[in-house]
């Protein structure tokens, strides 16, 4: 039988890759030059020593190939296999590994052994991913964001695999390939990649009331997440928590980041992807290694059978969330990240979620969309690894002892010892056998009902919580709403589809159906479609839906962008420095060369950015910094005119020093706000980095 306990632990000898070291050059066999150093001698796969890795073993220094070259074969044979194939979904993902701890004794409530006391940590790994897109897209596409958390507890893995979002498009599994379909490249022509603003997806959605709900999310700013850090993550589903005694609630779960919630704009996400389309992954990587670890809290939302009978909607129901007011969200855990993967491959692309990877204390629920979840994904990760042992690649491994009788397959690390690979069996060495009482158990639910291809009576209102949602929202919110889908829609070629689309909005909001008829150049607003269930009125607004009512209250995690010149004041760089990094927030300097600037006390400051290289979309807010001849420098550069217009359009706060408002006003700046604040002396740093804590000068864009 299988026994093993796998700990995944960065090798001793690998090197780090921000380290740089001489290596000596010498000439190969065949005349090329090659490398030598003090690190490990290069080996095939098999463990053998290689003399020479630039040259094909030949017959003559001109002659041909020698099949017996060994390592020649092995190499390209594993480089033309190096690819898998990619998710169909989810592609485009980055990971870190962590660990969650649990701050509440949850025992009255589940049996999982993460939470039967205070304070019991575990190894977990998380996995972030944009859903439409390929590996190559881009990382700021307006779209849903996966949330996927593995944690390596004491009774096995137990996976939660969610998203940004706590709703989602459709109520059974049975309509999930439609909508990747009509939302990915189309087959004929394939393209749009990474982008739902095509005629197929608005095909598909305005034919499907059930997504209303999901669309205003994704059209709202939360399908546009400033970073992985800023971010919510939801189980989506409804579980169940069943304690030792049997007894069973019912459970959501949310993860809330301690940093607050935080999205850019529409044309900052447009601006971003042409200047780092890597914007999410390195955010997440740059914050880890300076030690700024990114931190969320597990909520859970836990209700019983009275509460779900009494509730206007499904529990089971997908679309549907719970509001906070109604149940408000208990938090009994944190998650933190704080290492990088050693190997993107290895760990970010080989991991392997499940939403069937639970354990003891924890069940499933009937709700349609979750059970064909269960089915679909072990079904994918063998098609992608290879085979039924993916869970023996160390990323996929439980770090608890396991035991069973499975063999064999495609790449088996681990298989039975001994005579026994059977159960049951008669030997005194007989292996594993079931135990009653540690082993999972499901709740035993009662059930009765015709076998038909049918749903719940309350999946039939589709309009009543998207209409919840959009009254949730700031008005600078719910013109974001309208704006997007007004940009969607205009993507679209066909007007019939637009106007189905737009004849659902009426049940949702009268004022945004108008909005987006308007934009569309639509002569009025279509007849509303006829709801298949009379929604539910008066349900009351949720602050918990809204980003900016849930922002950041401090500076911290955030970056600032100083735009500097030769000459400029050291004590006010200096005051500026102190008080973001004292903010727990990041600096980064850009100027017009690469090689940095020298103040006017001869200091020399590198830069991390070359003027056009680092546009002002890429920081949460900004500072001026300039002398008068560096000014007049920067007034003939195209980049640095758009550097400060846009951070005017995209509502930043710009902190100006010296003959900072002489690049303003080249920018078209004639007339500065309350959010461009000047900065005379060293004290005004700590006050300009205080009401950065906002995030924008919402007034600008109002």
């Amino acid at each position: 039988m299988a026994d093993q306990t796998n700990l995944y632990r960065p090798s001793a000898d690998t090197q780090s890759s921000n380290e740089i070291k001489d290596r000596k050059v010498v000439s190969g066999d065949g005349g090329e030059p090659h490398q030598v150093g003090d690190g490990p001698v290069l080996t095939t796969s098999q463990g053998a020593p290689v003399a020479d890795n630039q040259n094909t073993l030949r017959a003559g220094a001109r002659g041909p190939a020698l099949m017996e070259d060994f390592h020649f074969r092995e190499k390209i044979f594993h480089f033309d296999h190096e690819r898998i194939p990619e998710r169909v979904v989810h592609a485009r993902g980055y990971g870190a590994h962590g660990y969650f701890e649990a701050t509440e004794d949850l025992s009255d409530l589940t049996s999982a052994h993460l939470f039967q006391e205070k304070g019991r940590r575990v190894p977990a790994f998380v996995r972030f991913s944009t859903v439409a897109g390929n590996k190559g897209s881009v990382d700021l596409a307006r779209d849903v964001r996966g949330f996927a958390v593995k944690l390596y507890t004491e009774e096995g893995n137990w996976d939660i695999v969610g998203n940004n979002i706590p709703v989602f498009f459709i109520q059974d599994a049975m309509k999930f390939p439609d909508l990747i379909h009509s939302v990915k490249e189309a087959p004929d022509r394939a393209f749009p990649q990474a982008q739902s603003a095509h005629d197929n997806f608005w095909d598909f959605i305005s034919l499907m009331p059930e997504s209303m709900h999901m669309v205003m999310w994704a059209m709202s700013d939360r399908a546009i997440p400033r970073s992985f850090r800023f971010m919510e993550g939801f189980g989506v589903h409804t579980f169940r928590f069943v304690n030792a005694a049997g007894k069973s609630q019912f459970v959501k779960f949310h993860w809330k980041p301690k940093q607050g919630l935080q999205s850019v704009i529409w044309d900052e996400a447009v601006k971003i992807n042409g200047a780092d389309p890597d914007f999410h992954r390195r955010d997440l990587w740059n914050a880890i290694q300076n030690g700024d670890f990114p931190e969320w809290e597990l909520g859970v939302q836990v209700f019983d059978d009275a509460f779900a009978d009494s509730f206007p909607f499904d529990v089971l129901d997908a679309t549907k969330l719970i509001p906070e007011e109604d149940v408000p969200v208990r938090i009994v855990g944190r998650l933190v990240l704080d290492r990088v993967v050693d190997n993107f491959f290895a760990e970010t692309e080989q991991v392997a979620f499940c939403t069937q990877n639970i354990v003891p204390g924890v069940d499933f629920t009937n709700d349609p969309l979750l059970q064909g979840r269960n089915f679909s994904y072990l079904d994918t990760q063998i098609k992608r690894l290879g085979g039924p042992n993916f869970t023996h690649i160390p990323i996929n491994a439980p770090k608890c002892p396991f035991h069973h009788f499975q063999q064999d397959g495609h790449m088996a690390m681990h298989n039975p010892k001994g005579r026994a690979n059977y159960e049951p069996n008669s030997w005194s060495e007989g292996g594993p056998r079931a135990d009653p009482d540690r082993g999972h158990k499901s709740f035993p639910e009662q059930i009765d009902g015709e076998k038909r291809k049918v749903r719940g009576e309350l999946f039939a209102d589709h309009y009543s919580q998207a209409r919840q949602f959009y009254n949730s929202q700031t008005k600078i919110e719910q013109d974001h709403i309208a704006n997007a889908i007004v940009f969607e829609l205009s993507k679209v070629e066909a007007p019939q589809i637009r106007e189905r689309l737009v004849a659902h909005l009426p049940n949702i909001d009268k004022d945004l159906a108008k909005a987006v008829a308007d934009g569309l150049g639509l002569k009025s607003v279509p007849k509303a479609h006829k709801p298949a269930r009379t929604p539910v009125d008066g349900l009351k607004t949720s602050d918990a839906l809204s980003i900016l009512k849930n922002g950041p209250d401090s500076f911290a995690g955030r970056k600032m962008g100083l735009l500097l010149s030769d000459g400029i004041d050291d004590g006010l760089l200096d005051a500026m420095t102190k008080a973001v990094k004292d903010a727990g927030g990041m600096v980064e300097v850009i100027a017009p060369k690469i090689g940095g600037i020298v103040t006017a006390g001869g200091k020399e400051v590198p830069a991390q950015q070359k003027i056009d290289g680092g546009p002002s979309v890429l920081y949460d807010a900004v500072v001026i910094l300039v002398s008068s001849d560096g000014a007049k420098v920067l007034s003939k550069m195209h980049a640095a005119k758009t550097f400060a217009a846009d951070a005017f359009a995209h509502g930043k706060f710009i902190g100006v020093g010296g003959a900072g408002a002489e690049l303003l006003k080249a920018a078209g700046v004639d007339s500065p706000d309350g959010g461009v604040i000047a900065l005379d002396k060293n004290t005004d740093a700590k006050d300009f980095v205080t009401t950065c804590a906002k995030v924008r000068f919402w007034d600008r864009l109002a």
